[in-house]
């Protein structure tokens, strides 16, 4: 098992968030329209950016840009890892967030 961990703040994301091309460079399309539409959404903007590290740090850093990695809601509203848009079972997330920061961690069971 390989765990990932990252914690970030959420103005910090907020600042590089203004910049389309960070947005564009880091999250897909799912994921910009999904956190574009929540009230407070550089809070999910910062959680699913921590989510993207610690999944990055359970794999062992090698081979995948920030992009290939991806989260999706699952119908119970669990978050679900995508890599390169496709489902990986054996990856575990979870994510939270406050006023100020965002953190996830991974777990890779496989």
């Amino acid at each position: 098992m390989m765990l990932g961990l990252d914690i970030v703040e959420i103005d910090r994301i907020a600042r590089l968030g203004k910049n389309k091309r960070f947005l564009e460079r880091v999250f897909t399309p799912e994921e910009i329209r999904y956190c574009s539409a929540k009230s407070r959404k550089w809070q999910h903007f910062a959680a699913r950016f921590a989510a993207k590290e610690a999944v990055w740090k359970s794999l062992g850093r090698g081979g995948l840009a920030l992009k290939d990695i991806s989260v999706e809601n699952k119908a119970s509203g669990s978050p679900a890892v995508l890599i390169r848009g496709r489902r990986v079972p054996g990856i575990r997330i979870s994510l939270t967030h406050c006023d100020r920061y965002a953190a996830a961690v991974a777990l890779r069971t496989r």
